[in-house]
């Protein structure tokens, strides 16, 4: 893509009401608009890293067996009622049109897919062979948040990853669990954040004695968590005591208490749902039994702010490779047509190769503005190209983690980035 022609602009200030660093790197860098508290639009190159983590997730999905689908938003009030969730959240979103019938506006999917899969499941032949049946999607939710002061960390409009796995058996359940832990460390991993997340224990409410949050350090994090770093686990400070430590087999002493932001949790959810709709099944001896539950969740503009709060520094953005919006930044500095003519025949070079290039090619202005731009925008690799470089006879490349660059040539450029990919 062509700079030139990309309708945002950097800013050099984020808006005066903006807390948090990471909703004021990604709309001075023109990832993100902000239309309120709480709720953001998703610009060109907000949109390439967004979909690039919802890839990775889904990948991640795809690879134990998750079926995509794409619920309503709009969920039947009866539904809520039944589950007895109504009244008793207080960020649902209530609804009410014209003729004075009111809808919930989706935080969450239990109360549209467990009617659903009461149309297809009746029977134990109903589940697939030697595993459980897992389905997933990747949506818009809606909370009444009431602390939207986080940037994308905590928004009342979301995009989320949520599953829904059901099991037959309480050991099927255990075992399909067990594998999303590690599919979780998977995601997290990929997104250059795994070193610095943990699997961290906490309350399961009501229906189980733990929930499994993913938890990734930060200062700026909402909560507190105490990490066996031994271990690579995790306490949540809502169940940190003497009896859970005894439990869990952590000695207090061996705890480092620090921030943290939850990037994802998984829940055994046993029948809380599948109970108030009767999804049920008949096993083969003609024996009704309840569908055990579990359920999934990945924030996706959550994980983006995390990245941008943990991997950023005092220039901007850090992205990791594998969700940057471009593969290189390449700079064009300087108005000669030599300069200009060299610079063309790198880009399209690069398209050629299928490498993700955003190419600086704007006239009138400065190299330093060129330069504080790219520092901002956070892209893996810069490449220059400049009177000195052609000169010297490259093309001057410089990671963004790097202080120093260094001349290659355009087969070389190509190799590296090839073998990037």
């Amino acid at each position: 893509m062509r700079q030139s022609i990309l309708f945002t602009k950097t800013r050099k200030e984020a808006p005066a009401d903006e807390m948090s660093r990471n909703a004021e790197l990604l709309i001075r860098g023109g990832f993100i608009h902000k239309e309120m508290a709480g709720v953001y639009s998703y610009l060109p190159l907000g949109l390439r890293v967004l979909k690039k983590i919802e890839n990775i997730i889904r990948e991640e999905m795809n690879r134990v067996g998750g079926q995509e689908v794409l619920m309503s938003s709009f969920q039947p009030k009866e539904n809520w009622e039944k589950t007895g969730r109504w009244e008793a959240m207080d960020d649902l979103y209530k609804v009410i049109d014209s003729s004075g019938r009111e809808v919930a506006l989706g935080p969450t999917h239990e109360e549209i897919i467990v009617p659903i899969l009461k149309n297809y499941i009746s029977s134990y032949k109903d589940f697939p062979e030697g595993g459980p049946l897992a389905i997933y999607q990747i949506q818009n939710k809606f909370r009444m948040e009431l602390r939207a002061k986080s940037g994308v960390l905590r928004g009342r409009e979301f995009m989320m990853k949520d599953m829904y796995s059901f099991h037959k058996s309480a050991s099927d359940f255990e075992g399909f669990y067990e594998k999303m832990k590690d599919v979780y460390k998977t995601i997290f991993q990929k997104m250059g954040i795994g070193h610095l997340t943990y699997m961290t224990f906490a309350s399961g409410g009501t229906f189980a004695k733990y929930s499994h949050e993913f938890q990734t350090i930060t200062a700026v994090g909402e909560d507190t968590i105490y990490v066996d770093e031994k271990k690579g686990v995790a306490v949540n400070k809502e169940v940190f005591n003497d009896e859970v430590l005894v439990q869990l087999n952590m000695v207090k002493e061996q705890l480092v208490e620090n921030k943290s932001i939850e990037v994802g949790n998984i829940f055994d959810l046993k029948i809380k749902y599948s109970k108030p709709f009767d999804l049920s099944y008949v096993d083969e001896k003609e024996q009704k039994h309840d569908v055990l539950m579990g359920c999934y969740g990945i924030g996706l503009g959550r994980l983006m702010g995390t990245v941008v709060e943990v991997l950023s520094d005092d220039k901007g953005i850090i992205w990791p490779e594998a969700i940057a919006p471009f593969s290189i930044h390449l700079l064009l500095l300087g108005e000669g047509e030599a300069v200009k003519k060299e610079a063309n025949k790198v880009y399209e070079s690069l398209l050629k190769n299928n490498i993700e290039v955003l190419f600086d090619d704007r006239s009138g202005v400065t190299a330093g503005e060129k330069f504080a731009d790219s520092d901002l925008l956070g892209i893996p690799l810069r490449a220059v190209i400049s009177p000195r470089s052609i000169k010297e006879g490259g093309i001057e490349i410089k990671k963004r983690t790097e202080e120093k660059g260094k001349i290659v040539s355009l087969d070389e450029l190509l190799k590296l980035l090839k073998s990037n990919v």
